[in-house]
């Protein structure tokens, strides 16, 4: 059972925003980013725990275009293969729009900075947020996501092929299946994925909402936002990089690029993890998260600025 909550006329778009608070307002917030086509839903609860358990307190939430927050259904089609091709005529949003959509969460729950934790695109809407936002974000992590470059970070092509080929998935069943198949693929070979749980999460993610539409509008979000390389440079933030070195989805070299342009980035591959979040990772990744929260931590009070302690409702 969701705890969710909608906040109403977010950020510079004005838009609605589905969320769900964990653990205690006391503690230091980590707003955690889903990725492509996720919702809040796609954070398993057993890695929420996780959080929770080391004193901090998680907000998940959908993204613009996901699950029960503002979609942008009257949108022009979007284009994908147009702007690989450098036509962005199609674009209706950036990633730096999503950035401010999340800012406006902030603001909304009076949040004054928070710990960022992106996964997949979402890794490089925090890292967007970090750049155009710096004074909202103590912490930063990416995770199995790249710099915008589209020299690193790439799926493979045989990643590609078996995840987005063959016929398009409609109905609950099939929606469910191709999930089920999907993170078959570009799961972790060391940490076999729960099918069940899987299974219940892309149930559960088609009966919130299923806009197939709204994937494309994200995916030419994601290419018109370009390369982040040069101003992650200019970053001065204590950031995690993590990303397994079996992603067929997002290449290992996406996370290498991105620890590699963040000065002073600690960079974290895993062995055997691939594009998810497998639950024999959750303590590991948690613990990593847990650490660079103690050091926005420490940071923040050495600088006298304020905590990220969530006021109370």
């Amino acid at each position: 059972m969701l705890n969710e909550l909608i906040a109403t006329d977010v950020g510079p778009s004005h838009l609605d925003i589905a969320y769900e608070r964990l653990g205690n307002p006391a503690h230091p917030t980590v707003l955690l980013v889903m990725g492509l086509a996720a919702q809040l839903v796609h954070w398993p609860l057993g890695f929420l725990q996780a959080l929770v358990q080391r004193d901090l307190h998680v907000v998940r939430f959908d993204n613009r275009d996901s699950g029960r927050s503002t979609h942008l259904r009257d949108a022009p089609p979007a284009n994908l293969p147009a702007a690989l091709g450098g036509d962005l005529s199609s674009v209706s949003y950036t990633l730096s729009d999503m950035a401010a959509d999340a800012v406006g969460l902030l603001d909304v729950l009076k949040v004054d900075a928070a710990h960022v934790v992106g996964a997949s695109m979402g890794g490089a809407i925090a890292q967007t947020l970090a750049i155009e936002h710096p004074k909202r974000v103590c912490s930063l992590t990416s995770m199995m996501s790249t710099t915008g470059d589209m020299t690193v970070g790439q799926a493979h092509p045989a990643t590609m092929k078996s995840v987005f080929g063959g016929p398009p998935a409609h109905t609950r069943e099939e929606v469910v299946a191709r999930a089920v198949r999907a993170f078959g693929i570009i799961g972790s070979p060391a940490f076999p994925s729960d099918q069940a749980a899987v299974a219940e999460r892309a149930g559960l993610a088609y009966d919130r909402d299923h806009d197939e539409a709204a994937v494309a509008r994200q995916a030419v979000a994601s290419v018109a936002s370009g390369d982040r390389t040069r101003l992650l440079r200019t970053l001065d933030v204590p950031t995690l990089v993590l990303h397994g070195l079996a992603d067929t989805l997002c290449d290992p070299s996406g996370g290498r690029a991105t620890a590699a342009a963040i000065p002073g980035a600690e960079l974290v591959l895993i062995e055997g993890m691939g594009h998810d979040l497998p639950r024999g990772l959750w303590e590991r990744i948690a613990d990593h998260i847990a650490e660079v929260v103690r050091r926005g931590e420490a940071r923040a009070r050495l600088a006298g600025g304020a905590t990220t302690a969530l006021a109370q409702p």
